[in-house]
């Protein structure tokens, strides 16, 4: 369906902008909003971009960059924060990863749970 990883949303410090890709209108307001928090929240705390991305598998990943010239962006800090993200968010965004194999690439709920019984 898609040739690269699909944008869920993303934030700039540097343009001081949020995006969120349309596609996922369909989410939950309170989801797009605690999407949209965390990550401004993060570019406002550690600078650079910040994007949440989908890729082929559907797992969600978090990448990051900033401007070499950023003298005020925190790599270590940035390393820190996105973990301390995956862990206080879990759920959030295991249930995004859930929405998008279903509605996207098309997966059954059956289909998850046997990756999950694999190991995979």
């Amino acid at each position: 369906m898609y040739q690269e990883n699909v944008v869920l949303c993303g934030a700039s410090a540097y343009e001081q902008k949020y995006y969120f890709n349309q596609d996922f209108d369909s989410l939950p307001e309170s989801v797009k909003q605690e999407l949209h928090i965390m990550c401004v929240l993060y570019t406002e705390e550690i600078g650079g971009i910040l994007t949440l991305e989908f890729d082929d598998n559907g797992s969600l990943q978090f990448k990051t960059e900033a401007l070499d010239a950023d003298a005020m962006y925190d790599e270590i800090g940035s390393v820190l924060r996105i973990k301390k993200l995956q862990t206080e968010k879990r759920e959030l965004l295991e249930s995004l990863e859930m929405y998008y194999r279903v509605f996207f690439l098309g997966e059954t709920i059956e289909d998850d749970v046997e990756n999950v019984d694999k190991g995979n």
